[in-house]
């Protein structure tokens, strides 16, 4: 009896060590993000996500979010997150994407669901980038991702990937996925033709409600909750970016301005890439010259298409921006980065917007 005892005690003393060995191995590895050091070469080095790396399963204090309205990446899908260091917060600004503090990182995951009917479903994720808020500015790190999908390795020079899917509508499609490089990660990020600064992240574009695993909430709101937001007023008075793709809540130029000036407005407005255009899409520009309404371009070439103008109310056919939406051609078509097919729905719904405009006729 007593060695029968003696076992089952120490039967139950390895159990209980084994439990507690376990429960110690599986608590979540801490974030390993340090912006006084050099970027990881692989991105399951930062800890940013749990458990196996393709299922993008945020560590603590790393917070999704999403945007009202999309940017168009050859039909990719995108993840966001965002990690505000503890004890810090951005400040509400109603114009310009958050000052986030130092320390701050923004992740960007690209992937494409195998079949996009399922987007919860099995998928393939090309890259991650990531915005690193360092003492000496904003950083730009971009990670390529494996075939086999379990690792991200550091990429400055970009790459192609081979990419095809089940479309919305049943169709196979393909692409050749262009991964930017470091120095092309400039080109849409580029501010005042001094610094690299974020771009979604803007209150207008986060004032929305998100799915949290804890349930559904502003947020605007949980970011303020969290610390990770200061100074916000009633959510109710906060601007909203409309989502382009909603006919129901919002009129056409309410969208078309939307698409403009998520896919087009972060270079060409004042302080963007593109500024020496005087073609300024982004949300704020109310100048119907600057928006391309009856605008010569600064440049003629083949980027015209032999038009004239930029925008021609009534002639979305005649309007150069059509033109530039329409074309593969690298040195025509637009956005520059990023696009390798045809947006055959954000180039209907602009040659709509266009189309419905009432201006006197443009003259030269």
């Amino acid at each position: 009896m007593k060695i029968r005892a003696s076992f089952s005690a120490l039967f139950l003393f390895i159990l209980i060590a084994a439990y507690e060995l376990v429960s110690c191995n599986s608590q979540p590895a801490k974030l390993a993000l340090d912006v006084a050091k050099e970027p990881f070469k692989n991105l399951s080095e930062y800890n940013i996500f749990i458990g196996a790396l393709k299922n993008l399963k945020p560590n603590e204090r790393i917070i999704p979010y999403d945007l009202n309205s999309s940017l168009f990446t050859d039909y990719a899908f995108k993840k966001r997150f965002v990690y505000v260091p503890e004890g810090k917060s951005a400040t509400y600004d109603t114009t310009d994407a958050f000052n986030l503090p130092v320390g701050s990182f923004l992740v960007k995951n690209f992937y494409y669901p195998l079949d996009f009917r399922k987007p919860d479903g099995d998928k393939k994720i090309i890259e991650t980038r990531l915005l690193v808020h360092r003492a000496n500015g904003w950083d730009a790190l971009e990670y390529t991702w494996n075939d086999e999908q379990t690792e991200a390795t550091l990429n400055s020079i970009g790459a192609f990937k081979e990419v095809s899917w089940i479309h919305f509508d049943g169709s196979k499609k393909s692409v050749e996925y262009v991964v930017p490089s470091k120095n092309q990660c400039k080109g849409c990020h580029w501010h005042n033709n001094t610094k690299i600064l974020p771009i979604g992240p803007k209150i207008r574009n986060l004032n929305k409600d998100y799915a949290y695993a804890e349930g559904t909430e502003n947020q605007l709101s949980r970011w303020a909750k969290l610390g990770l937001l200061s100074n916000l007023p009633a959510v109710e008075t906060v601007p909203k970016t409309p989502n382009w793709e909603d006919s129901v809540h919002y009129n056409l130029d309410q969208r078309a301005r939307a698409y403009l000036d998520m896919n087009c407005g972060h270079c060409h407005n004042p302080k963007g890439p593109a500024y020496t255009s005087g073609l300024y899409l982004n949300w704020e520009n109310e100048n119907p010259e600057n928006l391309g309404i009856c605008k010569t371009p600064v440049a003629a070439g083949k980027a015209t298409g032999g038009n004239y103008f930029d925008i021609v109310p009534g002639k979305a056919n005649e309007s150069i921006v059509i033109h530039r939406m329409l074309s593969n051609d690298p040195g025509v078509r637009m956005p520059e980065l990023g696009k390798q097919l045809i947006h055959t729905e954000g180039v209907a719904l602009i040659s709509r917007w266009i189309n419905a405009l009432n201006a006197a006729p443009c003259k030269l």
